[in-house]
């Protein structure tokens, strides 16, 4: 039986999907001033079964298009924890990150070669404190929870993109960067958290990757969408305790917690969010969101 988890074709979701949404992008509007600050965006991000789901490729590209084109991008994912806060490899064409195994070869030889992205790296790093050094990694690229996620959202790869890593598990630090992220926004900067609503991985059973939600990840989600419509940053942050389906839906918070970069970065980090996806894939929550500007 075919299933994104089994495709006929390795792929070939995506190579559908490039037919309509090449020619959309090259005409995409760039961001000017006038537009204001970009929000923030928090997503859940997949991995190499995104390319053979065509209507999540397709949810994420109707995203981006509903916004101005980015002069650059800063994503926070989930599988770069690091400290000191660093940044990857500005340089043009920067080899990826294929931090997964078990899949196809395709998707080991994919490739998202973007431009430059030093400008960016040093605006990043001005935005820190004097007690917050940024390192710069020369030869660390995108890791999967970057270029899979914006291959479908801005599929020309035009886009300076560089990655931020989290330095901390707290969600007051976490959002503490994000805020100092803030003037970015103005600039025409798509600041990204780049997670996973839920993602029980060691509790995946066979019911879910035929379809099946269990509870522990169906009520997890509800919260969220309740604290996030609510602006509830306080109750979000609590969630190791506040949050139903805990320890289940986040067995290790690394996927909940680029959230607090996306709300930190926000201009109005406590009014309610615009959801942009929702549903669920092998029973984890694909809920993703962006900011009020």
């Amino acid at each position: 039986m075919n299933s994104i988890l089994n495709p006929e074709v390795p792929g070939g979701a995506y190579d559908r999907f490039l037919v309509d949404a090449i020619p959309r992008a090259r005409t995409q509007r760039p961001w000017t001033p006038e537009d204001g600050p970009l929000p923030a965006l928090y997503l859940s991000h997949g991995a190499p079964p995104l390319f053979d789901d065509g209507p999540w490729l397709c949810e994420l590209f109707e995203w981006a298009q509903s916004l101005p084109k980015p002069k650059s991008i800063l994503i926070v994912s989930a599988h770069w924890e690091s400290a000191p806060l660093s940044l990857s490899a500005p340089a043009a064409h920067t080899p990826l990150v294929y931090d997964f195994g078990g899949f196809h070869p395709r998707y080991y030889t994919m490739r998202y070669d973007t431009p430059d992205a030093t400008v960016l790296a040093r605006r990043v790093a001005g935005t820190m404190p004097d007690g917050e050094p940024v390192h710069q990694h020369a030869g660390r690229g995108l890791d999967h929870g970057a270029w899979v996620p914006l291959m479908a959202m801005y599929p020309l790869a035009d886009i300076p993109v560089l990655q931020l890593s989290m330095p901390t598990q707290d969600p007051e630090r976490l959002l503490d960067i994000g805020a100092r992220l803030r003037p970015l926004t103005e600039e025409g900067v798509l600041v990204i958290g780049s997670g996973f609503m839920t993602h029980g991985l060691p509790f995946i059973t066979r019911a879910m990757l035929e379809g099946q939600v269990p509870g522990w990840s169906a009520d997890f989600d509800a919260w969220s969408a309740d604290a996030l419509a609510r602006g509830a940053v306080d109750e979000l942050a609590a969630f190791r305790t506040r949050a139903p389906g805990m320890p289940y839906a986040h067995s290790a918070v690394d996927h909940y917690i680029p959230l607090f970069i996306t709300l930190g970065a926000a201009a109005h980090p406590d009014r309610p969010v615009r959801t942009t996806v929702e549903g669920y894939t092998v029973g984890f929550s694909k809920r993703s969101f962006q900011t009020a500007v």
